[in-house]
């Protein structure tokens, strides 16, 4: 059996690529845990990160193959599962942000994982033509097309932690009370809204493009529902885009993430399915626990 120590060594690594590649934690998780089970099952292995990056990368490209036909039969907009950075937690080890990862989804499962593999994760061409059973010459133009394709999504002007929360602060209060003189200070002319709801709960069907029809979308939900305020949970870094998290109408967990051009919103990004916000859910509670906690040994 192969050691189970080198294994966890590199399961924080295998779980990103996977996320990265499937665009869902449940999903990256199942194939973490499905390359364990053949990990355990393996004799001795030379380099465990080569043969394990592999084998995940493998079962990533077999999971693609059936997503995408999942996804033809989605309701709504689909949105990656939103990746979460609270104090303490782990970042991921990229600079891939949500724009970028949708821009990865025109791509085909091979051009991303040769994107993935060889310009985010740093894995050598031979290990990625290894990993796609490919020439290294075809997984070059791979990531060569890749390249090409995702190059407008990369986030040219970062904005910095401070400003961020800033953009993101100032955007829920402006929305949740139907502010549009606030509204029309953050929004660009050309700004759209995704929201996914996967069938599951009330989202936007379609993306809502220009600012004069963002504006009366909000203005319209805070006089239905100023009885029923959002409540701001969290804010911080959500896909690598400034955003927070907030209880809607309807005790309904959600996030929005907003880039960012030029110093004003350009797009809008809402997550309100609740199986993609699972993990989120469980990574609130455990961070307002080890809150309490703090708060009650400082009383000490």
């Amino acid at each position: 059996m192969a050691d189970a120590a080198a294994f966890e060594a590199e399961r924080p690594r295998l779980l990103r690529l996977a996320y990265r590649m499937t665009g869902s934690f449940a999903e990256a998780e199942d194939v973490v845990q499905d390359a364990w089970l053949r990990w355990a099952r393996a004799d001795a292995v030379a380099s465990p990160a080569a043969w394990l990056t592999q084998v995940v990368t493998r079962l990533c490209l077999d999971h693609l193959k059936s997503a995408r036909v999942r996804r033809e039969t989605y309701v709504g907009a689909w949105l990656p599962e939103p990746l979460l950075v609270v104090d303490g937690a782990e970042e991921m080890a990229d600079d891939l942000t949500l724009t970028l990862m949708l821009a990865l989804e025109r791509l085909s499962p091979l051009e991303r994982a040769a994107f993935l593999l060889h310009d985010v994760f740093d894995v050598a061409l031979p290990e990625v033509a290894a990993a796609l059973d490919r020439a290294p010459a075809a997984v070059r133009q791979l990531a060569a097309r890749a390249r090409r394709h995702v190059g407008e999504a990369r986030q040219r002007y970062p904005v910095g932690r401070s400003e961020a929360a800033r953009i993101a602060g100032a955007f829920f209060t402006a929305a949740r009370d139907g502010d549009a003189t606030a509204l029309s200070a953050l929004l660009a002319e050309d700004v759209m809204i995704h929201a996914d709801g996967g069938g599951r709960v009330l989202a936007f069907r379609n993306a809502i493009r220009g600012m004069d029809r963002v504006l009366r979308l909000f203005a319209g939900l805070h006089r239905k529902y100023r009885g029923e305020p959002a409540r701001l949970l969290h804010v911080g870094s959500i896909d690598g885009l400034p955003g927070y998290v907030s209880r809607e109408r309807g005790d309904v967990l959600q996030t929005t993430a907003l880039a960012v051009r030029d110093e004003r919103i350009t797009a809008i990004y809402i997550v309100r399915n609740p199986d993609k916000l699972r993990h989120l859910a469980e990574l609130l509670r455990q961070t307002a626990g080890m809150s309490e906690k703090n708060g009650a040994a400082g009383e000490d």
